[in-house]
């Protein structure tokens, strides 16, 4: 697994809270360990946003891999 950089998100770091992982042919992202998002064959899928930590993980996840993230509504809408 690798450590989701922060580049669009104000912190410097998620301090390895939040990782990525190439599973099956899918990019999964984890928050706390726990999958919470993944992208296979250009589709993005959220399952799970209930923390605002988690929250700026899937944000930070999505903008990184060209998807649109603009607020947690917006992301249920298109993604969950």
């Amino acid at each position: 697994m690798k450590p989701l950089q922060a580049i669009y998100d104000t912190h410097k770091s998620f301090y390895n809270k939040a990782k990525t992982e190439e599973k099956n042919g899918k990019l999964v992202l984890y928050s706390y360990n726990t999958e919470v998002a993944f992208i296979e064959n250009n589709k993005a899928v959220v399952s799970n946003i209930q923390s605002m930590t988690t929250l700026r993980h899937v944000k930070e996840f999505l903008l990184q891999n060209n998807f649109k993230a603009e607020s947690k509504k917006q992301i249920i809408s298109d993604y969950m």
